[in-house]
């Protein structure tokens, strides 16, 4: 899979993935209440499951919906018509 996460995505996903990742271990630690019960329990995992998905794909550059959803918001090495035409790249 190539590199697809670059510029403010990448920014974005860096800054919000460890918060939602705190607010979700706190939250399960019991430090803070998101909401009772239940329904509480689910939100905390699910910030939690969500920020480790943002924190890895800001690391890695890589991510899979975008792929899918067509999204390319990574700017680095890209190729030229006349280097793809038959001409290697440098490297």
């Amino acid at each position: 899979m190539e590199k697809n996460v670059g510029g403010y995505d990448r920014i974005a996903r860096a800054v919000l993935g460890p918060v939602l990742i705190v607010v979700g271990a706190a939250s399960l630690a019991g430090f803070l209440t998101i909401a009772a019960g239940t329904l509480g329990l689910v939100v905390a995992v699910a910030a939690l499951l969500v920020g480790a998905v943002l924190a890895a794909t800001a690391v890695t550059q890589k991510c899979p919906l975008n792929a899918l959803l067509g999204f390319n918001t990574y700017e680095g090495a890209k190729t030229t018509e006349t280097e793809s035409a038959g001409k290697p790249r440098a490297q």
